[in-house]
């Protein structure tokens, strides 16, 4: 990102012109080469936490895993959470991958030319997921194309198709051939309904079936973000999908910013909720690390956050009534995908500027036991917020405030 285009100075930001910090990929590594050994443990410990009280694990993948990593320049790293141990029940292990990736060709190419080089892309990334033995494997928002949504043109449409259409079909062999499910992220038109455009993740199957689908709940109106120019809040509510691996649901993009967004699809029994999304720097860099993590701790799941990569130009610049100058890209979409745990652990982040693939372990066993420790569901009122927000969606609500009777009395 430079000035020119996004009203930031690199120098204040300390990013370089490969939107690296400070010459290093991510946060973790900075810290792990410039740390003292004893002071990085640490931090790493505040910043990742423990899980089972002990730091995170890393997992050895295949060597023709790392392979397909060098020889396609992508990022891939393992990780593994534990649970306890119990009398009762067996572990639950469940090995989840997360794809991030910048486009391919510019926004000024043929469109199929664009779709078809980004799954030309992802091949060799699915490949090495499948062969890792990944059995849910989620995408970015919008995986099949450039994230247009910020030019209010409409031409971007062109890129929709239905839930079952190419982008599907090209995702079920993998699903079938590795035993995967794998959640698809797309711009969706609707046929049925008179071709309605939605962001929708579509669930396929291990089998290559699809298993359902869930439509975007909440819509950004936010800086460069005029996604309700294209698409409308989802009309699905907070469905959770039972696959052969657990129970699993989306919660896509911006609705991450929705405590009760997370709450719902917690209440309907989810253990694993992806948080697919496309966001950059600028906007929303600060608030990464610490929504979703809030959010596997207070509903006691984990939850697997995407986000894409890279800069993406767009032919014509464009404004968003914020007095900035007229630009042609979003910013830095900043990667950095990661997975939190009930236990308020988290896996290091993939990297800030690379293609990448993040691989975990997780015993799912481990969300019962956090939701029986700290007793979430038991203790949370749910009777006296329903009271509330009944009141609230009404016309005559009033807010229940006890003024102070001297707050507005004139001295004497």
């Amino acid at each position: 990102m430079d000035k020119s285009q996004n009203g930031e100075d690199n120098q204040q930001l300390n990013l370089s012109a490969n939107a690296s910090i400070c010459g290093y990929d991510s946060l973790h590594r900075l810290l792990k080469d410039n740390l003292k050994p004893h002071h990085f443990q640490e931090v790493n410990r505040l910043l990742t936490g423990l899980n089972c009280g002990k730091v995170l694990e890393t997992i050895a993948l295949p060597e023709s895993v790392t392979t397909l990593s060098v020889d396609h320049g992508f990022d891939v790293q393992a990780f593994c959470f534990h649970a306890e141990k119990e009398l009762l029940r067996e572990p639950r292990v469940v090995r989840v991958g997360l794809i991030q990736n910048s486009i391919s060709l510019p926004t000024t190419a043929h469109f199929a030319e664009q779709k078809k080089a980004i799954f030309e892309k992802l091949k060799p990334i699915i490949d090495a997921a499948g062969s890792s033995g990944v059995n849910i494997l989620c995408l970015q928002e919008a995986w099949m194309m450039p994230f247009g949504f910020c030019t209010r043109e409409k031409k971007w449409c062109e890129f929709a198709e239905p839930a079952d259409g190419e982008s599907t079909r090209f995702l079920q062999s993998f699903a079938l051939k590795y035993n995967m499910v794998i959640i698809s992220p797309i711009l969706e038109r609707d046929i049925n309904h008179g071709e309605v455009i939605w962001n929708t993740a579509v669930v396929i199957g291990n089998h290559g079936n699809i298993i359902g689908k869930h439509r975007k709940n909440h819509i950004p109106r936010v800086g460069d973000f005029n996604e309700s120019t294209y698409y409308m809040e989802g009309n699905t509510g907070h469905p959770v999908f039972e696959t052969a691996f657990g129970k699993i649901a989306i919660n896509i993009c911006y609705g991450r910013h929705h405590p009760l967004n997370w709450l719902t699809f917690g209440l309907n029994g989810a253990e694993i909720v992806f948080n697919p999304s496309a966001t950059v720097g600028e906007l929303s860099e600060p608030m990464w690390p610490v929504e979703a993590r809030n959010a596997a701790i207070a509903n006691s799941y984990f939850v697997a956050s995407i986000n894409r990569v890279g800069t993406e130009i767009f032919p014509n610049p464009f404004t968003s009534g914020d007095g900035k100058p007229a630009h042609a890209d979003f910013g830095h979409f900043y990667g950095s995908s990661y997975i939190s745990a009930p236990d308020a652990s988290c896996t290091p982040s993939l990297s800030r500027n690379r293609d990448g693939l993040l691989i975990t372990d997780m015993d799912l066993n481990l969300c019962r036991q956090y939701k029986d420790k700290w007793c979430f569901r038991m203790t949370a009122r749910y009777e006296m917020y329903a009271e509330t927000l009944a009141q609230y969606v009404k016309p005559e609500f009033e807010p229940q405030v006890i003024s102070d009777p001297l707050l507005h009395k004139r001295s004497s």
